[in-house]
């Protein structure tokens, strides 16, 4: 029966990789990513029989053709995680989520000579670990098998007063007929979990058998030194006290990939493909856009949120304000100019069909990958908010405040050339915890064999909030340098300041209060011996000519 079993599951693959021709891309098109100052990949996204994979690395690219985790890709040249591509390519439309991997494994094998072997590594990691494990209930099979999903109860209805407590949501996570390998392997895809286990993976070590149902909840991790109302669990906490299960530090071996050798240049892509990608619509199909209740609360994120089984893109309550900034790619209001004051007022949900062949989401998001394609969608939404708000804009160059880097006292080390380089969000995976990890500043940061001109363009993406501009490097430093640091987000900042005040702008980079908040500014002056200077240069901006309050009626 297992054989069978095992049998049904690979025969819609087995369907599609008959020949070699279904064992790879129609036709593709690979090239440089455009410089950006969030370098973050987007996708896979597939619609249709068009695939798309944006700014992505050589290891995003790796991870997603292999199916693993980017901590077990181990090797490679030092640019595998800084240089970023673009990717095209036409399938099937028939295709599945498999085929399509074995599809970017060959592109990745021609255009780039990629070479890879599989391995063993120990690796430090989390076990997940039995004790009485009272909180796991025998399935009642009322569920897919591995099917959790969670909800975020106790939301706040907006930002809290400056200098006054935050209240924490609570993150409830519940799974019906999950076994431990499988929770485990999924565990930093938990919303808010990533915080906690710093890019560590969780393995399964409990020695129990079999799908069980559980359900638990915790708070997301904060710094410390921010006040809140109510109670904080931690993650750990949670799964030790509600599940009778336990995560420790230990030293894994695990199967990894390890790169042999691959080509930082792609080969030339065909004439085929140069025309086999026009751009895509600049048009929703259909879209319905009204007024919200100015007492409405929820959406309002940065990003929207598309359904993604149909196409359709909803958004519940975004001020016009957001809608533009995500629909020009405005990156701040400084870069908005002439915005009446009601753009921040006025609230608008907006519900949109894509036409077939784009596709706007992701069906299997997870930590390593922005679930929205925002490129596709930007000019449908650019295109719509046009002709409702009959908006008139250009975009012109003015002096904006920006950053310079420069080297005061560097306290920096010389790294192996030969390392990958790269920054990291807590501990590197393969490293202990770092020395400077103050949970008073919150945010540590590991950057590894990563050189001045490097970090510079890096900084926007490492302390959002803080910078929003290009920073220049002009520390005249060369060679690549490994060195940890430790800041406070913006927002602990701002909450300290009971008169409202902000850190923005370098206007008071020195400053800190009694809870240990430092600023990046500040903490990359004392810490590493560089600094950020403040001077004005010629940036573009969106400048609206003429806007009207009342969109037209559906």
């Amino acid at each position: 029966m297992k054989l069978i079993v095992a049998l049904l599951a690979i025969l819609p693959a087995l369907a599609l990789d008959d020949s070699a021709d279904n064992r790879k891309f129609e036709v593709a098109d690979v090239h440089n990513s455009p410089r950006t100052t969030q370098p973050v990949v987007r996708g896979p996204f597939f619609s249709t029989s068009r695939y798309e994979l944006r700014f992505a690395t050589m290891l995003d690219l790796i991870r997603i053709a292999y199916n693993v985790d980017p901590e077990k890709v181990t090797g490679g040249p030092n640019w595998l995680e800084m240089d970023r591509f673009d990717v095209f390519a036409k399938t099937a439309s028939a295709s599945n989520a498999e085929t399509r991997r074995v599809m970017l494994q060959a592109l990745l094998a021609e255009r780039f000579g990629l070479k890879t072997h599989e391995g063993s590594q120990p690796m430090t990691a989390y076990a997940l670990t039995a004790g009485k494990h009272s909180g796991l209930k025998e399935p009642d099979n009322s569920g897919e098998p591995g099917a959790c999903k969670f909800q975020v109860m106790n939301v706040p209805n907006g930002p809290p007063a400056p200098g006054t407590p935050i209240q924490l949501p609570t993150i409830v996570y519940t799974c019906k007929n999950t076994s431990m390998a499988t929770f485990a392997a999924n565990m930093l895809n938990v919303p808010g979990a990533a915080q906690y286990f710093n890019n560590r993976l969780v393995v399964d070590k409990t020695e129990l058998s079999g799908n069980w149902d559980f359900s638990f909840h915790f708070t997301p991790k904060i710094p410390a030194g921010i006040q809140t109302t109510g109670e904080t669990t931690s993650i750990f906490d949670a799964i030790e006290k509600q599940l009778g299960l336990k995560l420790d530090i230990a030293s894994v071996p695990m199967p990894v990939i390890m790169v042999d050798s691959v080509n930082r240049k792609p080969t030339p892509n065909s004439e085929e493909a140069m025309k086999s990608f026009p751009p895509l619509p600049t048009e929703f199909e259909v879209a319905s856009l009204k007024p919200v209740d100015s007492g409405a609360t929820g959406g309002g994120g940065p990003l929207p949120q598309p359904d993604i089984k149909n196409g359709r893109l909803y958004l519940p309550n975004f001020s016009l304000k957001t809608l533009i900034q995500v629909a020009w790619e405005v990156n701040g209001d400084e870069f908005l100019v002439n915005a009446p004051s009601w753009l921040d007022s006025d609230k608008y949900e907006i519900l949109a069909k894509a036409p077939a062949n784009v596709a706007i989401g992701d069906l299997t998001p997870s930590r390593n990958i922005v679930p929205v394609n925002i490129d596709a969608i930007r000019p449908m939404l650019r295109a719509l908010l046009t002709e409702r708000f009959q908006i008139k804009a250009h975009t012109e160059d003015r002096p904006l405040n920006a950053y310079n880097l420069t080297a005061k006292s560097p306290k920096l080390t010389k790294a192996d050339p030969n390392s990958r380089t790269r920054w990291q969000e807590g501990a590197l995976p393969d490293t202990k915890p770092g020395k400077n990890a103050n949970a008073q500043l919150g945010r540590l940061v590991n950057c590894q064999n990563v050189t001045m001109a490097q970090f510079a363009g890096l900084l926007p993406s490492i302390a959002p909030g803080y910078l929003r501009t290009e920073v220049k490097d002009t520390t005249g430093l060369e060679g690549g340098y490994d060195f940890t640091f430790s800041f406070s987000p913006i927002g602990v900042l701002n909450l300290n300041r009971p008169q409202g005040g902000t850190n923005r702008d370098n206007a008071n980079p020195d400053a800190s209060d009694a809870t240990g908040a430092v600023s990046v500014f500040d903490a990359m002056e004392k810490q590493l011996g560089l600094k950020l200077e403040l001077q004005k240069r010629t940036t573009p901006v969106l400048v609206i000519d003429h806007i009207e309050r009342k969109p037209i009626e559906n």
